[in-house]
């Protein structure tokens, strides 16, 4: 008498039925989340290092000033000589009362253009200021 090896009839398949779903979740799940960078920054920096940091939690008060090494100003898109700041912090303030001015400035800038940075902000009226720093460890 002759054995025969029994093979399975019915095939094992992965239902993918529900595949198009999971990948228009995630699709949508990626738009809703994403946030893509408003401002490409053409100056170069390195942030300082501070022991005491507060986080700010709503970032959409924050407008950044970037002065670079060079001591170049970045507000926006733009690079500004310092006797525009005070115009461009003027007009962010008439649009938003309650606007953080952030400072990102680099760590070997001279002290001379961070004052006069401070200076014509205080003449826009813009007074409140942060100074983004790193957490030093």
């Amino acid at each position: 008498m002759k054995f025969k090896k029994k093979v399975a009839q019915a095939q094992q398949t992965i239902p993918t039925a529900s595949l198009p779903d999971i990948i228009f979740m995630l699709l949508i799940f990626f738009m809703v989340t994403t946030v893509l960078r408003e401002v490409d920054i053409k100056v170069r920096y390195t942030l300082p290092s501070a022991v005491a940091l507060e986080k700010i939690d709503n970032k959409r008060l924050l407008s950044y000033i970037w002065i670079g090494e060079d001591e170049r100003i970045q507000i926006d898109d733009s690079i500004l000589p310092v006797d525009a700041v005070s115009e461009i912090a003027y007009q962010k303030r008439l649009s938003n009362p309650n606007i953080i001015m952030s400072l990102r400035i680099d760590k070997g800038s001279r002290m001379g253009i961070v004052n006069d940075v401070q200076q014509e902000l205080r003449r826009a009226d813009a007074l409140r200021i942060n100074y983004s720093a790193l957490i030093k460890l």
